[in-house]
């Protein structure tokens, strides 16, 4: 419903007849439509971090290659659903806070960047959140400006090479811990 209806058109009532129940009767399996964008936030969270595990192997040898490798499969992510990505990323839903329990995938998910930027040498917090930026930024474009298209996506890897320039990651710098030390 949300990616033919748009994230925010979701209502309980359109859910309950989606699974053939009364508005009313939904209740009895979830306290409020916020819950259901909890449990869809989880699973978005859940799903991505998924992707990232499978990543894992082969890995390439180069810092450049492995930084690129994992941006690129993030948005990738990102630009096939439209409502998934913006329930992740954006504050789409007003008065939606995703729960802890829901929030732990998005946070395994930082913590595994975090870990793999660090086997580079990218340890600055400031370098980290403009990775995020760069690469959540790049896929907002691409879905907002030409979804289903490539204009976004055929610079993708110009601008990360752009940041891992500024940040001082020469071509050919290997990576240096080994794949049974990486967390997702």
């Amino acid at each position: 419903m949300a990616r033919e209806q748009g994230l925010a058109q979701v209502t309980l009532r359109d859910v309950a007849a989606r699974v053939g129940m009364k508005a009313p009767s939904l209740y009895s399996h979830v306290d409020s439509k916020n819950a259901i964008y909890d449990a869809m936030f989880a699973q978005a969270w859940t799903e991505c971090l998924e992707r990232m595990l499978t990543l894992d192997e082969p890995r390439p040898e180069d810092a450049r290659g492995t930084v690129r490798m994992y941006a690129r499969a993030y948005f990738d992510f990102c630009v096939s659903d439209l409502a998934r990505f913006q329930l992740m990323n954006q504050r789409t839903i007003p008065g939606f806070e995703p729960s802890p329990e829901a929030y732990a995938p998005a946070v395994l998910v930082l913590d595994g960047l975090r870990q793999r930027l660090a086997e580079i040498g990218i340890t600055d917090q400031e370098d980290i959140d403009l990775y995020v930026a760069l690469v959540g930024g790049m896929a907002d474009a691409q879905l907002a400006n030409d979804p289903g298209g490539d204009r976004w996506a055929r610079l993708f890897d110009r601008a990360v090479d752009m940041y891992l320039h500024d940040v001082g990651i020469p071509t050919g710098v290997p990576v240096t811990t080994t794949q049974e030390d990486t967390p997702p």
